[in-house]
């Protein structure tokens, strides 16, 4: 148990466990089979962090907040010209792989994206890969980001399964500001009492509602809320750097902490010891991006297209039956007023799977939107709670996200009701995702970068040197005329 001085108390055991599992020694890096995960699962994100910043509306966040400031040895914003400080790097880069709702998600009590620290866990290693090589040190490795990811993974994982902190109001992004801090903490050489600061102040931290998710304030928060949560980590880790008094009863302390003031005393808890259990399991958004509650509707609804195409002007009633978080999140009746409203609404998503056969980032542009057969369609559409489908998805021996589609035709006849339990992105169907996993990540790769060839990112998405200096592998998503 840790004091920080004779006057102040213990630190709540919740951000002393959080800070023991980041700081003690572990053995991740021989398990070969985890470290590969932890591989392709960043190159996942970095697919996400392209098609981000291919958009403008993403793109135009991005860059120093007074335009032409410059930081000499400062963060790369990686697939841009971009060197900021790294709070607003971990900022750009979070916003950047969150941006198309098209990163890895974990589901539980509480959902997230535990892709979302990366913007801060890519911008502090940058920061200390140029440290170490500028006063001539052991080169920081792409291994050592790596452990950090699962750390963060497993720390904003382990935490939703029993903490439900949308019941009360609150965004999840509040546990990527957790797990954010914890390891760039470690990142930066902070010691284990100066990150138990820094963490206890994550956890007072104001936190964002959810209020910008939900009908009628839905707008773009919602793509960088992540990535100001990531950004938050890395500043609480430098103040604590400084030197700052903690809060170390932040999470227990009657009528003022946490527990008290968010969850009438209720306690958070961690559901099992923290390992590394969350990023072999996370969910990939393999083949659309879509909120993860409607990956399986979407690949009912395409099962369903090729059997209601010739027959459009016939439907006469569309019945999707899901779990509890689809009804709370993503089932939507009445105007949808921009793309982020309808990424998240599973009788759009459906309708447009059903109409055109895919689902891609431009099905929830405006133009898309205008087509009259789609809000036609979501007018016939019935949606239904199946709650033996809400304890498949708690079962942590499952973890299914069911949903079943059915379209009803005017004359009296019907498709089969098509139910899929685990969508491509689950661990159940990984091998079966890769290969597309490969090809969602050299596409955007060629998107951003069109003056390199798909050998090129072939031979990154192969490459087992996870020893090789973070620096170096980091110049792969960096413009070549960076210096110019």
């Amino acid at each position: 148990m840790t004091k920080h001085s004779a006057n102040t108390p213990l630190y709540d055991l919740l951000i002393q466990r959080i800070i023991d599992y980041v700081y003690q020694k572990n053995n991740f890096h021989q398990d070969m089979a985890l470290m590969r995960s932890a591989y392709v699962t960043l190159l996942d994100a970095m697919a996400c962090l392209a098609r981000g910043i291919l958009i403008p509306e993403c793109r135009h966040l991005l860059g120093p907040i007074v335009p032409g400031t410059l930081v000499p040895n400062g963060a790369h914003v990686l697939g841009t010209n971009h060197v900021l400080d790294p709070v607003k790097a971990a900022f750009d880069m979070g916003t950047a792989i969150r941006w198309l709702d098209y990163n890895d998600t974990w589901l539980s009590k509480e959902w997230g994206h535990p892709s979302d620290n990366l913007g801060g866990i890519l911008a502090v290693a940058d920061i200390v890969a140029q440290r170490r090589l500028l006063q001539k040190k052991t080169p920081l490795l792409l291994e050592d980001v790596l452990i950090a990811m699962i750390q963060a993974y497993e720390i904003q994982g382990i935490l939703a399964i029993d903490n439900a902190f949308n019941a009360v109001g609150i965004d999840h992004v509040l546990l990527v500001k957790i797990a954010t801090t914890a390891v760039v903490s470690k990142l930066l050489g902070l010691s284990r009492a100066k990150a138990l600061i820094a963490l206890s102040h994550a956890w007072i931290d104001g936190h964002s509602l959810r209020i910008y998710r939900h009908a009628p304030n839905v707008g773009s928060r919602k793509s960088w809320a992540a990535g100001d949560a990531s950004a938050r980590g890395v500043f609480l880790s430098y103040l604590a750097d400084k030197g700052i008094s903690p809060c170390p009863t932040a999470i227990t302390e009657q009528h003022w902490g946490l527990q008290s003031v968010l969850f009438k005393g209720q306690a958070i808890t961690l559901h099992q010891p923290l390992d590394a259990y969350v990023l072999p399991k996370v969910l990939f958004k393999v083949a659309f991006p879509a909120e993860f509650h409607a990956q399986t509707a979407a690949e009912a609804a395409l099962i369903l297209h090729a059997q209601v195409t010739l027959r459009l002007s016939e439907i006469e009633r569309i019945e999707i039956v899901t779990q509890q978080p689809a009804m709370d999140i993503i089932v939507k009746n009445g105007p949808l007023n921009n793309s982020a409203d309808r990424d998240h609404c599973l009788q759009y998503i459906v309708a447009v799977a059903l109409l055109y056969g895919e689902i891609t980032d431009a099905s929830y542009s405006d133009q898309i939107a205008s087509d009259p057969r789609i809000d036609a369609l979501r007018k016939k559409t019935v949606v239904t709670l199946d709650s033996s489908f809400y304890a498949r998805y708690l079962d942590l021996s499952d973890r299914a996200i069911p949903n079943q589609v059915r379209v009803f035709f005017s004359d009296g006849t019907a498709t089969e009701a098509v139910t899929v339990l685990y969508p491509l992105g689950h661990p159940r169907r990984r091998e079966e995702a890769l290969p597309y996993l490969k090809k969602k990540f050299i596409e955007a790769m060629l998107l951003l970068f069109p003056d390199r060839s798909s050998d090129n990112w072939e031979q990154l998405w192969i490459s087992d040197d996870l020893k090789r200096s973070f620096g170096s592998w980091m110049r792969h998503f960096l413009p070549l005329n960076l210096d110019k």
